[in-house]
């Protein structure tokens, strides 16, 4: 039995910034894992299905598929995986999903 079910928290809802602005999307996860933490961003636009953006590992390097403007730090101490988006662009305006590999 889990001591602890795997699962992750983006509290706040919407964000609206100004273009060539920053914004800064929140993720708290938790998770069993006593060795690794596997952390993934995903963008969706409109119908279209998510496409991955990055990942973030507590060990390890990720991958960044979205280029500069787009970053995350992973703090396993306090279990948090924030997206940061830079110089933003209107095609920015999506859904952005964080996931957790269990």
């Amino acid at each position: 039995c889990r001591a602890q079910k795997d699962n992750v928290l983006q509290a706040k809802g919407e964000e609206t910034a100004a273009a060539g602005g920053t914004v800064t999307l929140g993720c708290q996860y938790n998770t069993s894992s006593l060795s690794n933490h596997y952390l993934y961003w995903y963008k969706q636009d409109g119908n279209n299905s998510p496409k991955f953006i990055l990942s973030r590992f507590k060990v390890g390097e990720g991958k960044n598929e979205a280029g500069d403007r787009f970053s995350s730090t992973l703090d396993s101490s306090i279990r948090s995986v924030p997206l940061k988006i830079q110089k933003l662009q209107l095609s920015d305006s999506a859904v952005y999903y964080c996931a957790l590999q269990p």
